[in-house]
């Protein structure tokens, strides 16, 4: 009976993970207390992975990262060394990778594309290259390199806590590393020889035209003897209408509206909304419906101009509604239309529930958009410029950083304190505010880690990681240890479709470690394996990463796979051969 239902659980979480209609965070602890109330594990068990000292690290590299991200030194360095390769997209292609690489080896790879996604699509724009020849591999790059490190990826950290539980040593900082560093060569080799030329090589539009907003703008004149007249703008009959007022042209004037914006005789407004409702409300009088096409031209003056933000992953604009986080009043800004997974949505903007990765096409005073740059909730994709790093508080974050490493390294410090104590150092030395270290935590992933490291005590428990090991085992077990070994590798990289990677590799993990036991194996192998496998899945865009690129990139759900799948195959089969090598089993 606990089996059934340790199992039946693994296969709704699964469900909801992959369809996201509850957050995962919920899922997570709605599983314990279901756990803890069949008394298949103790309120002990259900809430030790949230005492382990690897959730402990994981939310100190999440505030270094934040730090880091604050001293502007990363978009630094990508610009510089990407300008000595303007003249070869290969040599470029390398470099970009290269630093991506090295940052994700000790970053949240999530975290490291979000912060580069700006400069690149600025610096594409420039040299007169399209964005799409270097975002993907900008991901791909952050994903691999994460490989490399036990603190490159909380998957890493999430499985090394797991098997120490489980009474084996834990991972090394560098154990890893060799493999990891094959994986990310592979990688980079592959994206700069084959991958590059499989890249699409989508053309820039303007932003009016790539929107498609011309079926969606119309420019109306408010005669004098229309209602409109002394009408706010906001609470307008147009307005009532589910109308929306994007810039008013008065004599010689183009503006934004705002909540105090009262509508004049003579008014040119540009509105979106549904053209046959338009001519509805014309025939009741005081409107004349202009012809002309609406260009960019129309919503573009010498302070107001178009822009794309991108809803990164720290943002508190995610699972929101436009209309909910006021967003024309919060940052003065029209949201025009948004692009998510290559789709543009224009319709009901306001009731548009904002997700990571989207793409909003905003129209607002230039003043405005500059003061986005520091946003922790956007970023802004449009001509960068290389400016200056902190340059005192980013020695001042590498060196809590590097010492880190080496502290933890070494074993004066166990690596939990070493970088809790370099995290707090970036708060006293004011690298980072606590208020910004605090919301830089993604709590959701640390809840989801320590959830499920107690799902996994709860197999062992009720017998469900025995009587699937046995299973496996009696199934491919007479094709001897690799043979197992390879479908556990190829059962996680499944399992990363539907589940974010550290769940996924939770969820294997035990499975794997009884298997290994019952087959005289060496349940670390399994355990490196597995990890590893978690972390090369380049299928489908549904990796963090890869979602931040979906959309600047212009990419399609086919350019991942038909690029993505061979690489997953690929660094499959160096998993398979490599892994044995490092760790015999």
């Amino acid at each position: 009976m606990e089996i059934a239902l340790v199992l039946s659980l693994l296969v709704i979480a699964v469900i909801l993970f992959a369809t996201e209609k509850i957050s995962i965070e919920i899922v997570t602890l709605l599983m314990l207390i279901i756990l803890a109330s069949a008394r298949i594990i103790t309120p002990e068990e259900a809430f030790a992975g949230f005492s382990s000292d690897f959730i402990i690290i994981i939310a100190s590299i999440f505030i270094l990262s934040a730090a880091l991200q604050e001293t502007r030194i990363l978009d630094f360095v990508v610009v510089r060394l990407s300008q000595l390769a303007r003249h070869s997209t290969s040599l470029m292609l390398f470099i970009v990778m290269l630093i991506t690489g090295i940052a994700s080896a000790f970053m949240n790879n999530t975290t490291v594309t979000a912060m580069f996604v700006t400069p690149l699509v600025g610096l594409s724009k420039r040299i007169n290259k399209n964005p799409s020849k270097l975002l993907m591999p900008l991901a791909f790059a952050a994903i691999l390199g994460g490989t490399c490190t036990l603190i490159g990826t909380s998957t890493n950290v999430a499985v090394s806590g797991y098997i120490a539980k489980a009474g084996m040593e834990p991972i090394g900082l560098f154990e890893v590393s060799a493999l990891g560093l094959i994986i990310f060569f592979v990688g980079t080799v592959y994206m700069v020889t084959v991958g590059q030329h499989m890249l699409p090589n989508r053309e820039d539009q303007q932003l009016a035209e790539e929107y498609k907003l011309q079926r969606y703008l119309t420019e109306v004149v408010v005669m004098e003897d229309s209602p409109l007249v002394d009408q706010l703008v906001f609470a307008s009959d147009l307005t009532s209408l589910n109308f929306r007022v994007l810039n008013i042209i008065r004599g010689k004037e183009n503006f934004l509206p705002d909540f105090r914006t009262r509508i004049k005789a003579n008014d040119i407004l540009l509105v979106e909304g549904d053209l046959d409702n338009l001519i509805k409300v014309k025939e009741t009088g005081g409107i004349e419906i202009m012809a002309d096409v609406i260009l960019e031209k129309d919503l573009v003056t010498e302070d107001i101009r178009l822009a794309e933000l991108l809803i990164v992953r720290q943002s508190n604009l995610i699972n929101r509604t436009i209309k909910e986080v006021n967003f024309l009043q919060r940052y003065g800004l029209v949201v025009i239309a948004v692009s998510r997974y290559g789709e543009t949505l224009r319709t009901k903007i306001g009731s548009i529930t904002l997700q990571l990765g989207d793409l909003l096409l905003v129209q607002g005073a230039s003043a405005r958009l500059e003061q986005l740059r520091n946003s922790s909730n956007v970023a802004v994709l449009d001509q960068f410029e290389a400016v200056l790093f902190k340059t005192r508080k980013g020695v001042l974050t590498v060196g809590c950083f590097i010492g880190a490493i080496v502290l933890g390294t070494i074993g004066i410090l166990p690596l939990s304190i070493a970088f809790l104590l370099a995290a707090i150092s970036t708060i006293l030395l004011r690298c980072i505010s606590s208020e910004k270290a605090y919301a830089a935590i993604d709590w959701r992933l640390l809840i989801l880690i320590g959830g499920m490291t107690a799902f996994g005590t709860a197999m062992e428990n009720s017998g469900a990681a025995d009587f699937l090991a046995e299973g496996i085992v009696d199934l491919v077990g007479p094709f001897g240890k690799l043979a197992v070994l390879a479908g556990f590798v190829v059962l996680t990289v499944l399992l990363t479709q539907p589940m974010s990677n550290a769940a996924a590799a939770l969820v294997v993990v035990p499975i794997a470690l009884r298997s290994a036991m019952d087959m005289n194996a060496d349940p670390r192998s399994f355990a490196i394996a597995i990890m590893v496998a978690a972390s090369v899945s380049l299928i489908t865009p549904f990796e963090p990463a890869c979602i931040l690129v979906y959309s600047p990139g212009k990419y399609r759900f086919w350019d991942f796979t038909r690029i993505g799948a061979p690489l997953t195959l690929l660094l499959v089969l160096v998993i398979l051969i490599m892994v044995p090598v490092f760790w015999p089993l």
